[in-house]
């Protein structure tokens, strides 16, 4: 390996599509044990890395240099072997401020407090105080190196006005996870999580609810990353291509969710969209037929509606986690809470809204085969579909205008 990232686990990173998109070397990612981390780095012939988690500080003493910011943070993230050895970088620093700056997140004057006490965290502590932040502290589960307990943090801190996690909480594979809840800090005003993976944490979806701005880390991977091409390449790249390349990934990444009502032609606008961005289309209803071997008729049929929901929340718990998919929804996927917080991590919702005189009641689908059903299901369902989409297309014109709409709205 010439270039790359090193850590401990690494499925969820997205270091290698962006180091692509800069250009000029290839990048790899390595998983490496405690164990082999030093014959790594004393003996493989690498040119430059990344580092993450839990190797941020372990790293340190094997480097010949650091530089100032990164002895000051206590954590090293970019690593550049030159002639007299490795040299030690932070552009985590560099990263997070201009998240921060992006976000319209200003800790200035403000009480701060940091979820973890790792290599991360010890940079979002030195970003706040950079920023002017009137107090930050850092909280863990064990109190380690003078942080505060949850507990403590509850119980003393609820006046905190920004959060920022740095544990993996909430990561890929288990996104389900929250460290704490935002609700339990009534003076909050912002919220940054460094997960990227998803996209949109449980944290950052539930401070949203509460009316707090709050963003994933991906804008901060992006710019630390562009960051440390330019130590790696000696190029300038700039802010310019932090912004290209946060767009593209964005948009690669972020699945495009089709809600609406039967016959309001998700499955159509759907398939329409996967061939014109190139990305895989799955039908919710589709996959729960597969997967029962059976059609939605006879699930309803036999096992009852409460039992299709439960399948129902099963397949979009799986497919909520992949990014880059055009996903089609039956009906009443938003009915319950959790599939479209689950859409939401990694998705974008958009309610096809058609007139209900355009809606044609069909024999497979057990709940609008009349068109009295039709209306029954518009007045409950129409303020749940209001309330879930990101953006509302209007669905009364061509499948192909509607998939215009759609397009235009994307980063």
């Amino acid at each position: 390996m010439k270039y790359g990232c090193i850590g401990a686990s690494l499925p969820h990173s997205f270091s290698r599509e962006i180091h692509e998109k800069i250009g000029g070397y290839a990048y790899e990612l390595r998983e490496l044990t405690e164990a082999e981390l030093p014959d790594f780095l004393t003996k493989d012939d690498f040119c430059a890395i990344n580092v993450t988690i839990p190797y941020k500080q372990a790293v340190i003493p094997y480097l010949a240099h650091v530089s100032e910011r990164a002895r000051a943070i206590g954590a090293v993230n970019t690593i550049v072997r030159r002639e007299d050895g490795l040299w030690g970088y932070n552009t985590d620093f560099g990263g997070m401020t201009a998240q921060m700056e992006r976000m319209g997140l200003d800790p200035k004057g403000k009480k701060v407090l940091v979820l973890g006490t790792g290599g991360t965290s010890r940079t979002a502590c030195a970003a706040a105080h950079a920023l002017g932040a009137a107090s930050v502290r850092r909280v863990s589960r064990t109190a380690r190196e003078g942080s505060l307990t949850y507990e403590e943090a509850l119980r003393d801190h609820a006046d905190a006005e920004i959060l920022v996690n740095t544990t993996p909480v909430g990561m890929f594979p288990s996104p389900e996870g929250m460290p704490v809840s935002p609700d339990a800090f009534p003076r909050l005003t912002g919220v940054l999580d460094a997960v990227y993976n998803p996209l949109s944490t449980r944290l950052v979806l539930e401070a949203r609810r509460l009316g707090i701005r709050a963003e994933g880390g991906l804008y901060m991977l992006t710019a630390q990353a562009v960051l440390a091409a330019e130590i790696f390449t000696g190029r300038t790249l700039g802010k310019e291509a932090t912004e290209r390349i946060f767009a593209e990934v964005l948009t690669e990444k972020e699945n495009i969710v089709l809600i609406g009502m039967p016959g309001s032609g998700k499955t159509t606008v759907g398939k329409l969209l996967a061939a014109r961005l190139s990305r895989p289309h799955v039908d919710t209803d589709g996959e729960i037929a597969a997967a029962a071997g059976t059609t939605i008729p006879e699930i309803f049929a036999r096992q009852g509606e409460e039992a299709f929901r439960d399948r129902e929340s099963e397949v979009i718990r799986r497919l909520a986690v992949r990014g880059g998919c055009v996903i089609s929804t039956g009906g009443g996927a938003i009915l319950r809470p959790e599939n479209v917080a689950a859409l939401r991590q990694n998705g974008k919702l958009f309610w096809l809204d058609r007139p209900q005189e355009q809606l044609v009641p069909t024999a497979d689908r057990p709940l609008a085969d009349s068109e009295e059903k039709l209306r029954r299901l518009a007045a409950v369902r129409e303020p749940l579909y209001r309330a879930a989409a990101d953006v509302t297309v209007d669905a009364g014109v061509s499948p192909e205008e509607a998939a215009d709409t759609i397009i235009k709205e994307l980063p």
